[in-house]
C-alpha cells in the first residue's frame, strides 16, 4: 500500500488566533497510540482547551481530546490523556527558556497527517486583552472596507 502525500488537516483551533498573538510556530510529531491514529484518520479531534507544558525538560500537550475508536476494543485509549511532542534538542531548550522568562504559553494550532505522520502545530503564543481583539477587529473591517471601495472602483461603480 503506498504512503499518503501532501498534508491533510485533522482540527485546527481558528479561536487560537483571536485569543492569542503568536509569535513563533514549530511542527512537532506525537507519541499516539494505534487507536488514537485510527481516530484521527477518521477525522475526529478537538484542540478546545488544549495547551503545551514542560516538564523534567520534554513537551507535554494536555487537553487535545481524540475520541476513542468506534471498532476498538477494551484496548482504546483515554480521550484526553496527556500525550508527548516530538521535538528536536535545541527547539525544546529554546521553548522552555521563552515559557520561563517570558510568561508565554504554548497553543496548538492544528493537527493534521504530513505525508502520513500525525503531526502538531504549536504555536508560541502571547494572551491578548480584550482592547488588542477590539483593536483586531476594527483593522480588519478597516482593511474589509478597504478592499470593497478598490473593487467597485475597479468596476467603475464608485
Amino acid at each position: 500500500m503506498p504512503r499518503e502525500q501532501g498534508r491533510k488537516v485533522v482540527a485546527s483551533n481558528r479561536k487560537a488566533y483571536h485569543d492569542y498573538t503568536i509569535l513563533d510556530t514549530y511542527e512537532a510529531g506525537m507519541v499516539l497510540t494505534g487507536t488514537e491514529v485510527k481516530s484521527l484518520r477518521a477525522g475526529r479531534a478537538s484542540l478546545t482547551d488544549a495547551f503545551g507544558h514542560e516538564s523534567n525538560g520534554e513537551i507535554f500537550l494536555h487537553g487535545l481530546h481524540i475520541p476513542e475508536y468506534t471498532q476498538g476494543t477494551w484496548t482504546n485509549h483515554e480521550p484526553r490523556r496527556v500525550r508527548k511532542l516530538l521535538l528536536k534538542r535545541d527547539e525544546i531548550v529554546k521553548l522552555r527558556t521563552k515559557l520561563r522568562d517570558d510568561g508565554l504559553t504554548l497553543v496548538p494550532l492544528q493537527v493534521y497527517f504530513n505525508n502520513g505522520y500525525a503531526k502538531v502545530e504549536i504555536g508560541l503564543a502571547k494572551g491578548k486583552k480584550s482592547y488588542d481583539k477590539r483593536q483586531d477587529l476594527a483593522s480588519r473591517d478597516a482593511q474589509k472596507e478597504i478592499t470593497r471601495s478598490l473593487g467597485r472602483r475597479a468596476k467603475g461603480m464608485a
